[in-house]
């Protein structure tokens, strides 16, 4: 038996993305141990996961806090990993690297980087979708892939029923309007005329609501929708799991709940903007569609109400 290095640092919405391709690690490596290093947010959450055996916290303080980056690379070389799959990917991860397997191909280190088809830029690679380069990646490195392309997040659910029974939650439509401040470009402004039309067509048959995360409480009073709290705190990753698992439908901006969507099997739209596109982050699933524009500003609420209504029949 040997010990497995997964890397995933986040964020919420990759991590959703990487749940097929951590299932796919550990089925290729049932004899091994699977340790993840990941997040302070996503901790917590990946203990739950039943492909990984152990979780190991990486405060990614600054690479000049010599003391953290010792004890950190202390940790990793104690485990005398067999191999490691970096699913993050970054800057910072290619520099862990640099410390543990300076000099290791794919066999060792499997990367985007280290996986990197002939003749082909890191550049030019990343121009795939993500799911691709996921599966790409485990696939160069010798594995499998059942899951990689089809990510299952159902195991990160929790048991919701006193939230949906105080709430009174049956058949309802669960809206995530908000997005990161730096990240405006991603936010669709016209929800609240959304809801108008919902309201119109469907009388009282959907109860509508949002779910605000932890800055975006007060944002929340400016939605006519309902908000759902957890005894006045916002829900913690595994009860927003099971609140969008659960619904008649989501309407959401290209943020970590979309994502979160569209791997739990919901039905719903996502909005996308000139950011990216809804291919690149793979994001598009047999329920869950996307809506595509170059300027989220001129697309209405008809529009977005008729491409609901159309799935939601």
């Amino acid at each position: 038996m040997s010990n497995i290095l997964i890397i995933k640092h986040g964020s919420l919405g990759d991590i959703a993305q990487a749940s097929g391709a951590i299932q796919d690690i550990s089925e290729n490596h049932k004899e091994d141990q699977i340790h993840l290093l990941t997040t302070e947010p996503y901790s917590e959450l990946f203990k739950k996961n039943p492909f990984i055996h152990n979780v190991i916290l990486d405060k990614r303080l600054s690479k000049f806090n010599l003391i953290y980056l010792y004890l950190l690379m202390r940790t990793l070389k104690k485990l005398n990993a067999h191999k490691v799959y970096d699913l993050q990917n970054s800057s910072r991860t290619k520099f862990y690297k640099s410390i543990l397997f300076p000099k290791a191909n794919f066999k060792i280190w499997s990367s985007s980087e280290t996986t990197l088809p002939l003749k082909t830029s890191k550049e030019e690679f990343d121009k795939n979708s993500v799911l691709n380069r996921f599966e790409h990646q485990l696939k160069k490195s010798g594995l499998n892939t059942q899951h990689t392309m089809s990510p299952n997040f159902n195991w990160s659910c929790a048991n919701i029923d006193n939230i949906k029974n105080e709430n009174e939650l049956k058949k309802y439509i669960v809206l995530f309007p908000f997005c990161s401040t730096h990240l405006d470009i991603k936010k669709w402004p016209y929800y609240n005329e959304l809801i108008e039309l919902i309201k119109n067509k469907f009388k009282d048959r959907y109860k509508i609501i949002v779910a605000p995360g932890p800055n975006e409480v007060d944002d929340a009073k400016n939605i006519h929708a309902t908000p759902i709290l957890d005894q006045n705190k916002v829900l913690n990753i595994s009860q927003l799991s099971t609140l969008i698992k659960e619904s008649s439908f989501v309407v959401a901006n290209d943020t970590g709940p979309a994502h979160m969507s569209a791997h739990l099997g919901a039905k719903g739209l996502t909005l996308f903007g000139k950011h990216t596109t809804a291919f690149k982050v793979s994001i598009e699933r047999k329920n869950f569609k996307a809506i595509q524009v170059e300027d989220l500003n001129k697309l209405s609420a008809e529009k977005v109400f008729e491409r609901m209504f159309n799935i939601l029949g």
